[in-house]
């Protein structure tokens, strides 16, 4: 159980609402897993203090669209194409037993943690079967971070909607819970729009978020206007990547009021046309940034904020700022999956998603006269020293103190041994 009151003293305190904006010397209050208050001098009755002082504090990052279990394929598509990407999946995919799904998935849950990311979409297209989907529902549990769990198809086939239901109405009943779900098909854009109104009507029927891929596609060259004229455009979906997508079926997504997942490290590496990050903003789409794959691109979020602004300066669009960017790593991403209301800010009400960033750091050095800046283009996963999720410290002095981490990694390794041959 988190600890009743924690007080976060005296740090330069990002928030994100309504958009970010630094504060030097402010405490932030935790009681009960939730924001309290956030101010100057606040009371420290009974709580546990923790000294801010030098420290940026702000929001946990929200990850909204990663194939966990693929941090056991680590760079395991560098210089290549899209094409060559999906036939990796499809020649390590089907050797994960469950339990290759469950350490893979808890070990890149981890990563998560450890780098500031307290909120991740899985989208777990690795459910050969229903041992397959337990494994990553029980990983992602262990792992302690907040996570929804994208039901999701293998690229070589598997899953069935009978098992989507077993698992929303026997493991992943609670949406008020750490880990919620959401279903993961593969989409309009690979499938006859016939069978995309048969998976929306299951989503609909067990009251499911749907997340998948998007693209001018094999099967719907235009997927954004298929859905349209089959009635199936809505709320409640998160739409990832879209690059090739024109602006008027951008526009559709953000007259629809669904959200869009953008991610700008591994779209480039695997060659997914111009940057679409800054033409959802422009087009008023409700935007998170999603690491992908950490086959093609760093996992953390730093990496994928530097990835989003520089890509945003040389593309015919309107640059992004700093604040632009970290809102779509934080409040951005929590509208994007739904969760707006309960993490991506310091609201007081909302649960205790929060992570300190050590600003002694050589790397951060004199960073405190624009914090924002800094958290963009400067910090790096190291630079994470507290992590707390719904008010429940999990990383604390630099190090993960809720999981062991050396077991994680002698078993990823183990892993990748048998499904790559490392």
């Amino acid at each position: 159980m988190p600890d009743t009151r924690i007080l976060l003293r005296g740090g330069h305190v990002i928030d994100t609402e309504p958009e970010p904006f630094a504060r030097a010397g402010t405490d932030v209050l935790i009681e009960d897993g939730r924001i309290a208050a956030v101010g100057t001098n606040l009371a420290a009755d009974g709580a546990t203090v923790v000294d801010a002082t030098g420290r940026i504090v702000l929001p946990g990052f929200v990850d909204t669209h990663r194939h966990v279990w693929q941090s056991a394929l680590r760079a395991a598509a560098i210089d290549t194409d899209l094409g060559s990407y999906l036939g990796t999946l499809a020649q390590c995919g089907p050797k994960f037993r469950p339990q290759d799904v469950h350490t893979a998935t808890l070990a890149g849950a981890l990563e998560c943690l450890d780098s500031g990311i307290t909120t991740q979409l899985d989208y777990s297209h690795i459910a050969y079967s229903p041992e397959h989907a337990d494994a990553a529902v029980d990983a992602l549990r262990s792992a302690g971070l907040r996570a929804v769990y994208g039901y999701g198809t293998p690229v070589t086939g598997g899953g069935s909607l009978d098992d989507v239901r077993r698992i929303r109405t026997e493991r992943l009943a609670d949406d008020g819970a750490l880990v919620t779900m959401a279903y993961a098909p593969l989409g309009p854009s690979f499938t006859p729009i016939e069978t995309v109104a048969e998976e929306w009507r299951t989503a609909d029927e067990l009251d499911l978020p749907v997340t998948f891929h998007v693209s001018a596609g094999p099967v719907n060259p235009q997927p954004i206007f298929a859905l349209r004229e089959a009635g199936l455009l809505r709320e409640k979906i998160l739409y990832v990547h879209g690059n090739t997508l024109g602006d008027d079926e951008l526009k559709l997504i953000a007259d629809s009021g669904a959200a869009a997942s953008a991610a700008p490290g591994a779209e480039a590496m695997l060659g997914n046309k111009a940057p679409v990050a800054g033409r959802l903003k422009r087009l008023g789409v409700t935007t998170g940034l999603g690491v992908d794959a950490v086959t093609s691109a760093p996992g953390d979020m730093f990496s994928l904020m530097r990835a989003a602004l520089l890509a945003s300066q040389i593309v015919d669009e309107p640059r992004m700022t700093v604040g632009d960017v970290l809102k779509m790593a934080t409040l951005g991403g929590a509208a994007a999956l739904g969760l707006a209301d309960r993490i991506g800010s310091l609201r007081p009400g909302k649960q205790a998603d929060v992570i300190v960033l050590r600003l002694d750091d050589i790397n951060l050095l004199s960073a405190e006269r624009d914090p924002v800046a800094a958290v963009v283009t400067a910090a790096q996963p190291h630079n994470v020293d507290t992590v707390l999720v719904a008010g429940q410290v999990v990383k604390s002095a630099g190090r993960l103190i809720h999981a062991d981490l050396g077991q994680a990694t002698r078993n990823l390794q183990a892993t990748a041994t048998a499904v790559a041959g490392l």
